[in-house]
């Protein structure tokens, strides 16, 4: 059931996409115009929950780190903007806003507002599962400037097609609409570029945890998350099982 949570993730998700489109239609200096749009779209998602949310807590990528947010029940956790190096490349459209609540334990609600692709995908209206593809046809995203140094291995392994994109919300995004089968990353990130591709993914009836198949912990003391796993169900207990042959 889709409850007013799951409509506010996706709401200011596409409210500062939009923003940020607006944003990034100006020419100017790459650096600043990146600049420009984390702090923007910061100040816009953190400002919006303040005013409709006032008891909850944020984890923010842009936002100094309140530890009060490790007593509190909700916390929301945003990247304002996933992908920032992509969003200040002309004509990229691998880039993203995050949005995602953790409740009490679990990430109960997200969205990934894809702006350049006029897309948002979220927990308010959830992808319908899709049916896995024969093993020979498994398309693997990867992050194009830092992918893990076993992905060549593990594609030779279950014969899959390696395709880099930018943020991790555009690579889970693929995931989840059917364009490919399998988003893994190795080399650390943090709790904000994971929470609403994996509250989403998990919505559309995808497999989401750590490489070793253990389970994502998020609002943490320190909050990281060193890696990742998103594919179709049908596929993780081989994905699993060829990570951990060729790690």
């Amino acid at each position: 059931m889709t409850s007013d949570d799951d409509r506010l993730a996706a709401d200011l998700a596409a409210r500062a996409g939009r923003q940020l489109l607006v944003l990034r239609a100006f020419d100017g200096d790459p650096d600043d115009l990146r600049r420009a749009g984390d702090r923007g779209s910061h100040e816009f998602l953190t400002a919006e929950l303040a005013r409709r949310r006032p008891g909850d807590a944020v984890l923010s990528e842009e936002g100094a780190d309140d530890p009060a947010r490790l007593a509190a029940r909700r916390v929301w956790i945003v990247d304002p903007l996933d992908g920032t190096r992509e969003f200040g490349e002309p004509g990229r459209t691998d880039w993203a806003v995050h949005v995602a609540l953790w409740d009490d334990g679990e990430l109960t609600a997200g969205a990934v507002a894809l702006p350049a692709q006029d897309e948002v995908l979220s927990t308010a209206d959830p992808v319908p599962p899709r049916p896995a593809p024969p093993s020979a046809t498994v398309r693997l995203v990867v992050s194009r400037s830092r992918p893990p140094d076993f992905v060549a291995r593990l594609a030779g392994k279950i014969g899959a097609e390696v395709v880099p994109l930018g943020s991790a919300g555009a690579k889970a995004a693929a995931v989840i609409r059917g364009d490919a089968e399998v988003y893994v990353h190795s080399g650390g990130q943090y709790e904000w570029d994971s929470a609403a591709p994996v509250a989403v993914a998990r919505a559309a009836g995808l497999h989401a945890s750590r490489i070793d198949g253990s389970k994502l912990v998020y609002n943490q003391a320190v909050p990281s998350v060193p890696d990742i796993l998103i594919c179709q169900a049908a596929l993780a207990d081989m994905l699993l099982e060829a990570i951990s042959s060729v790690r």
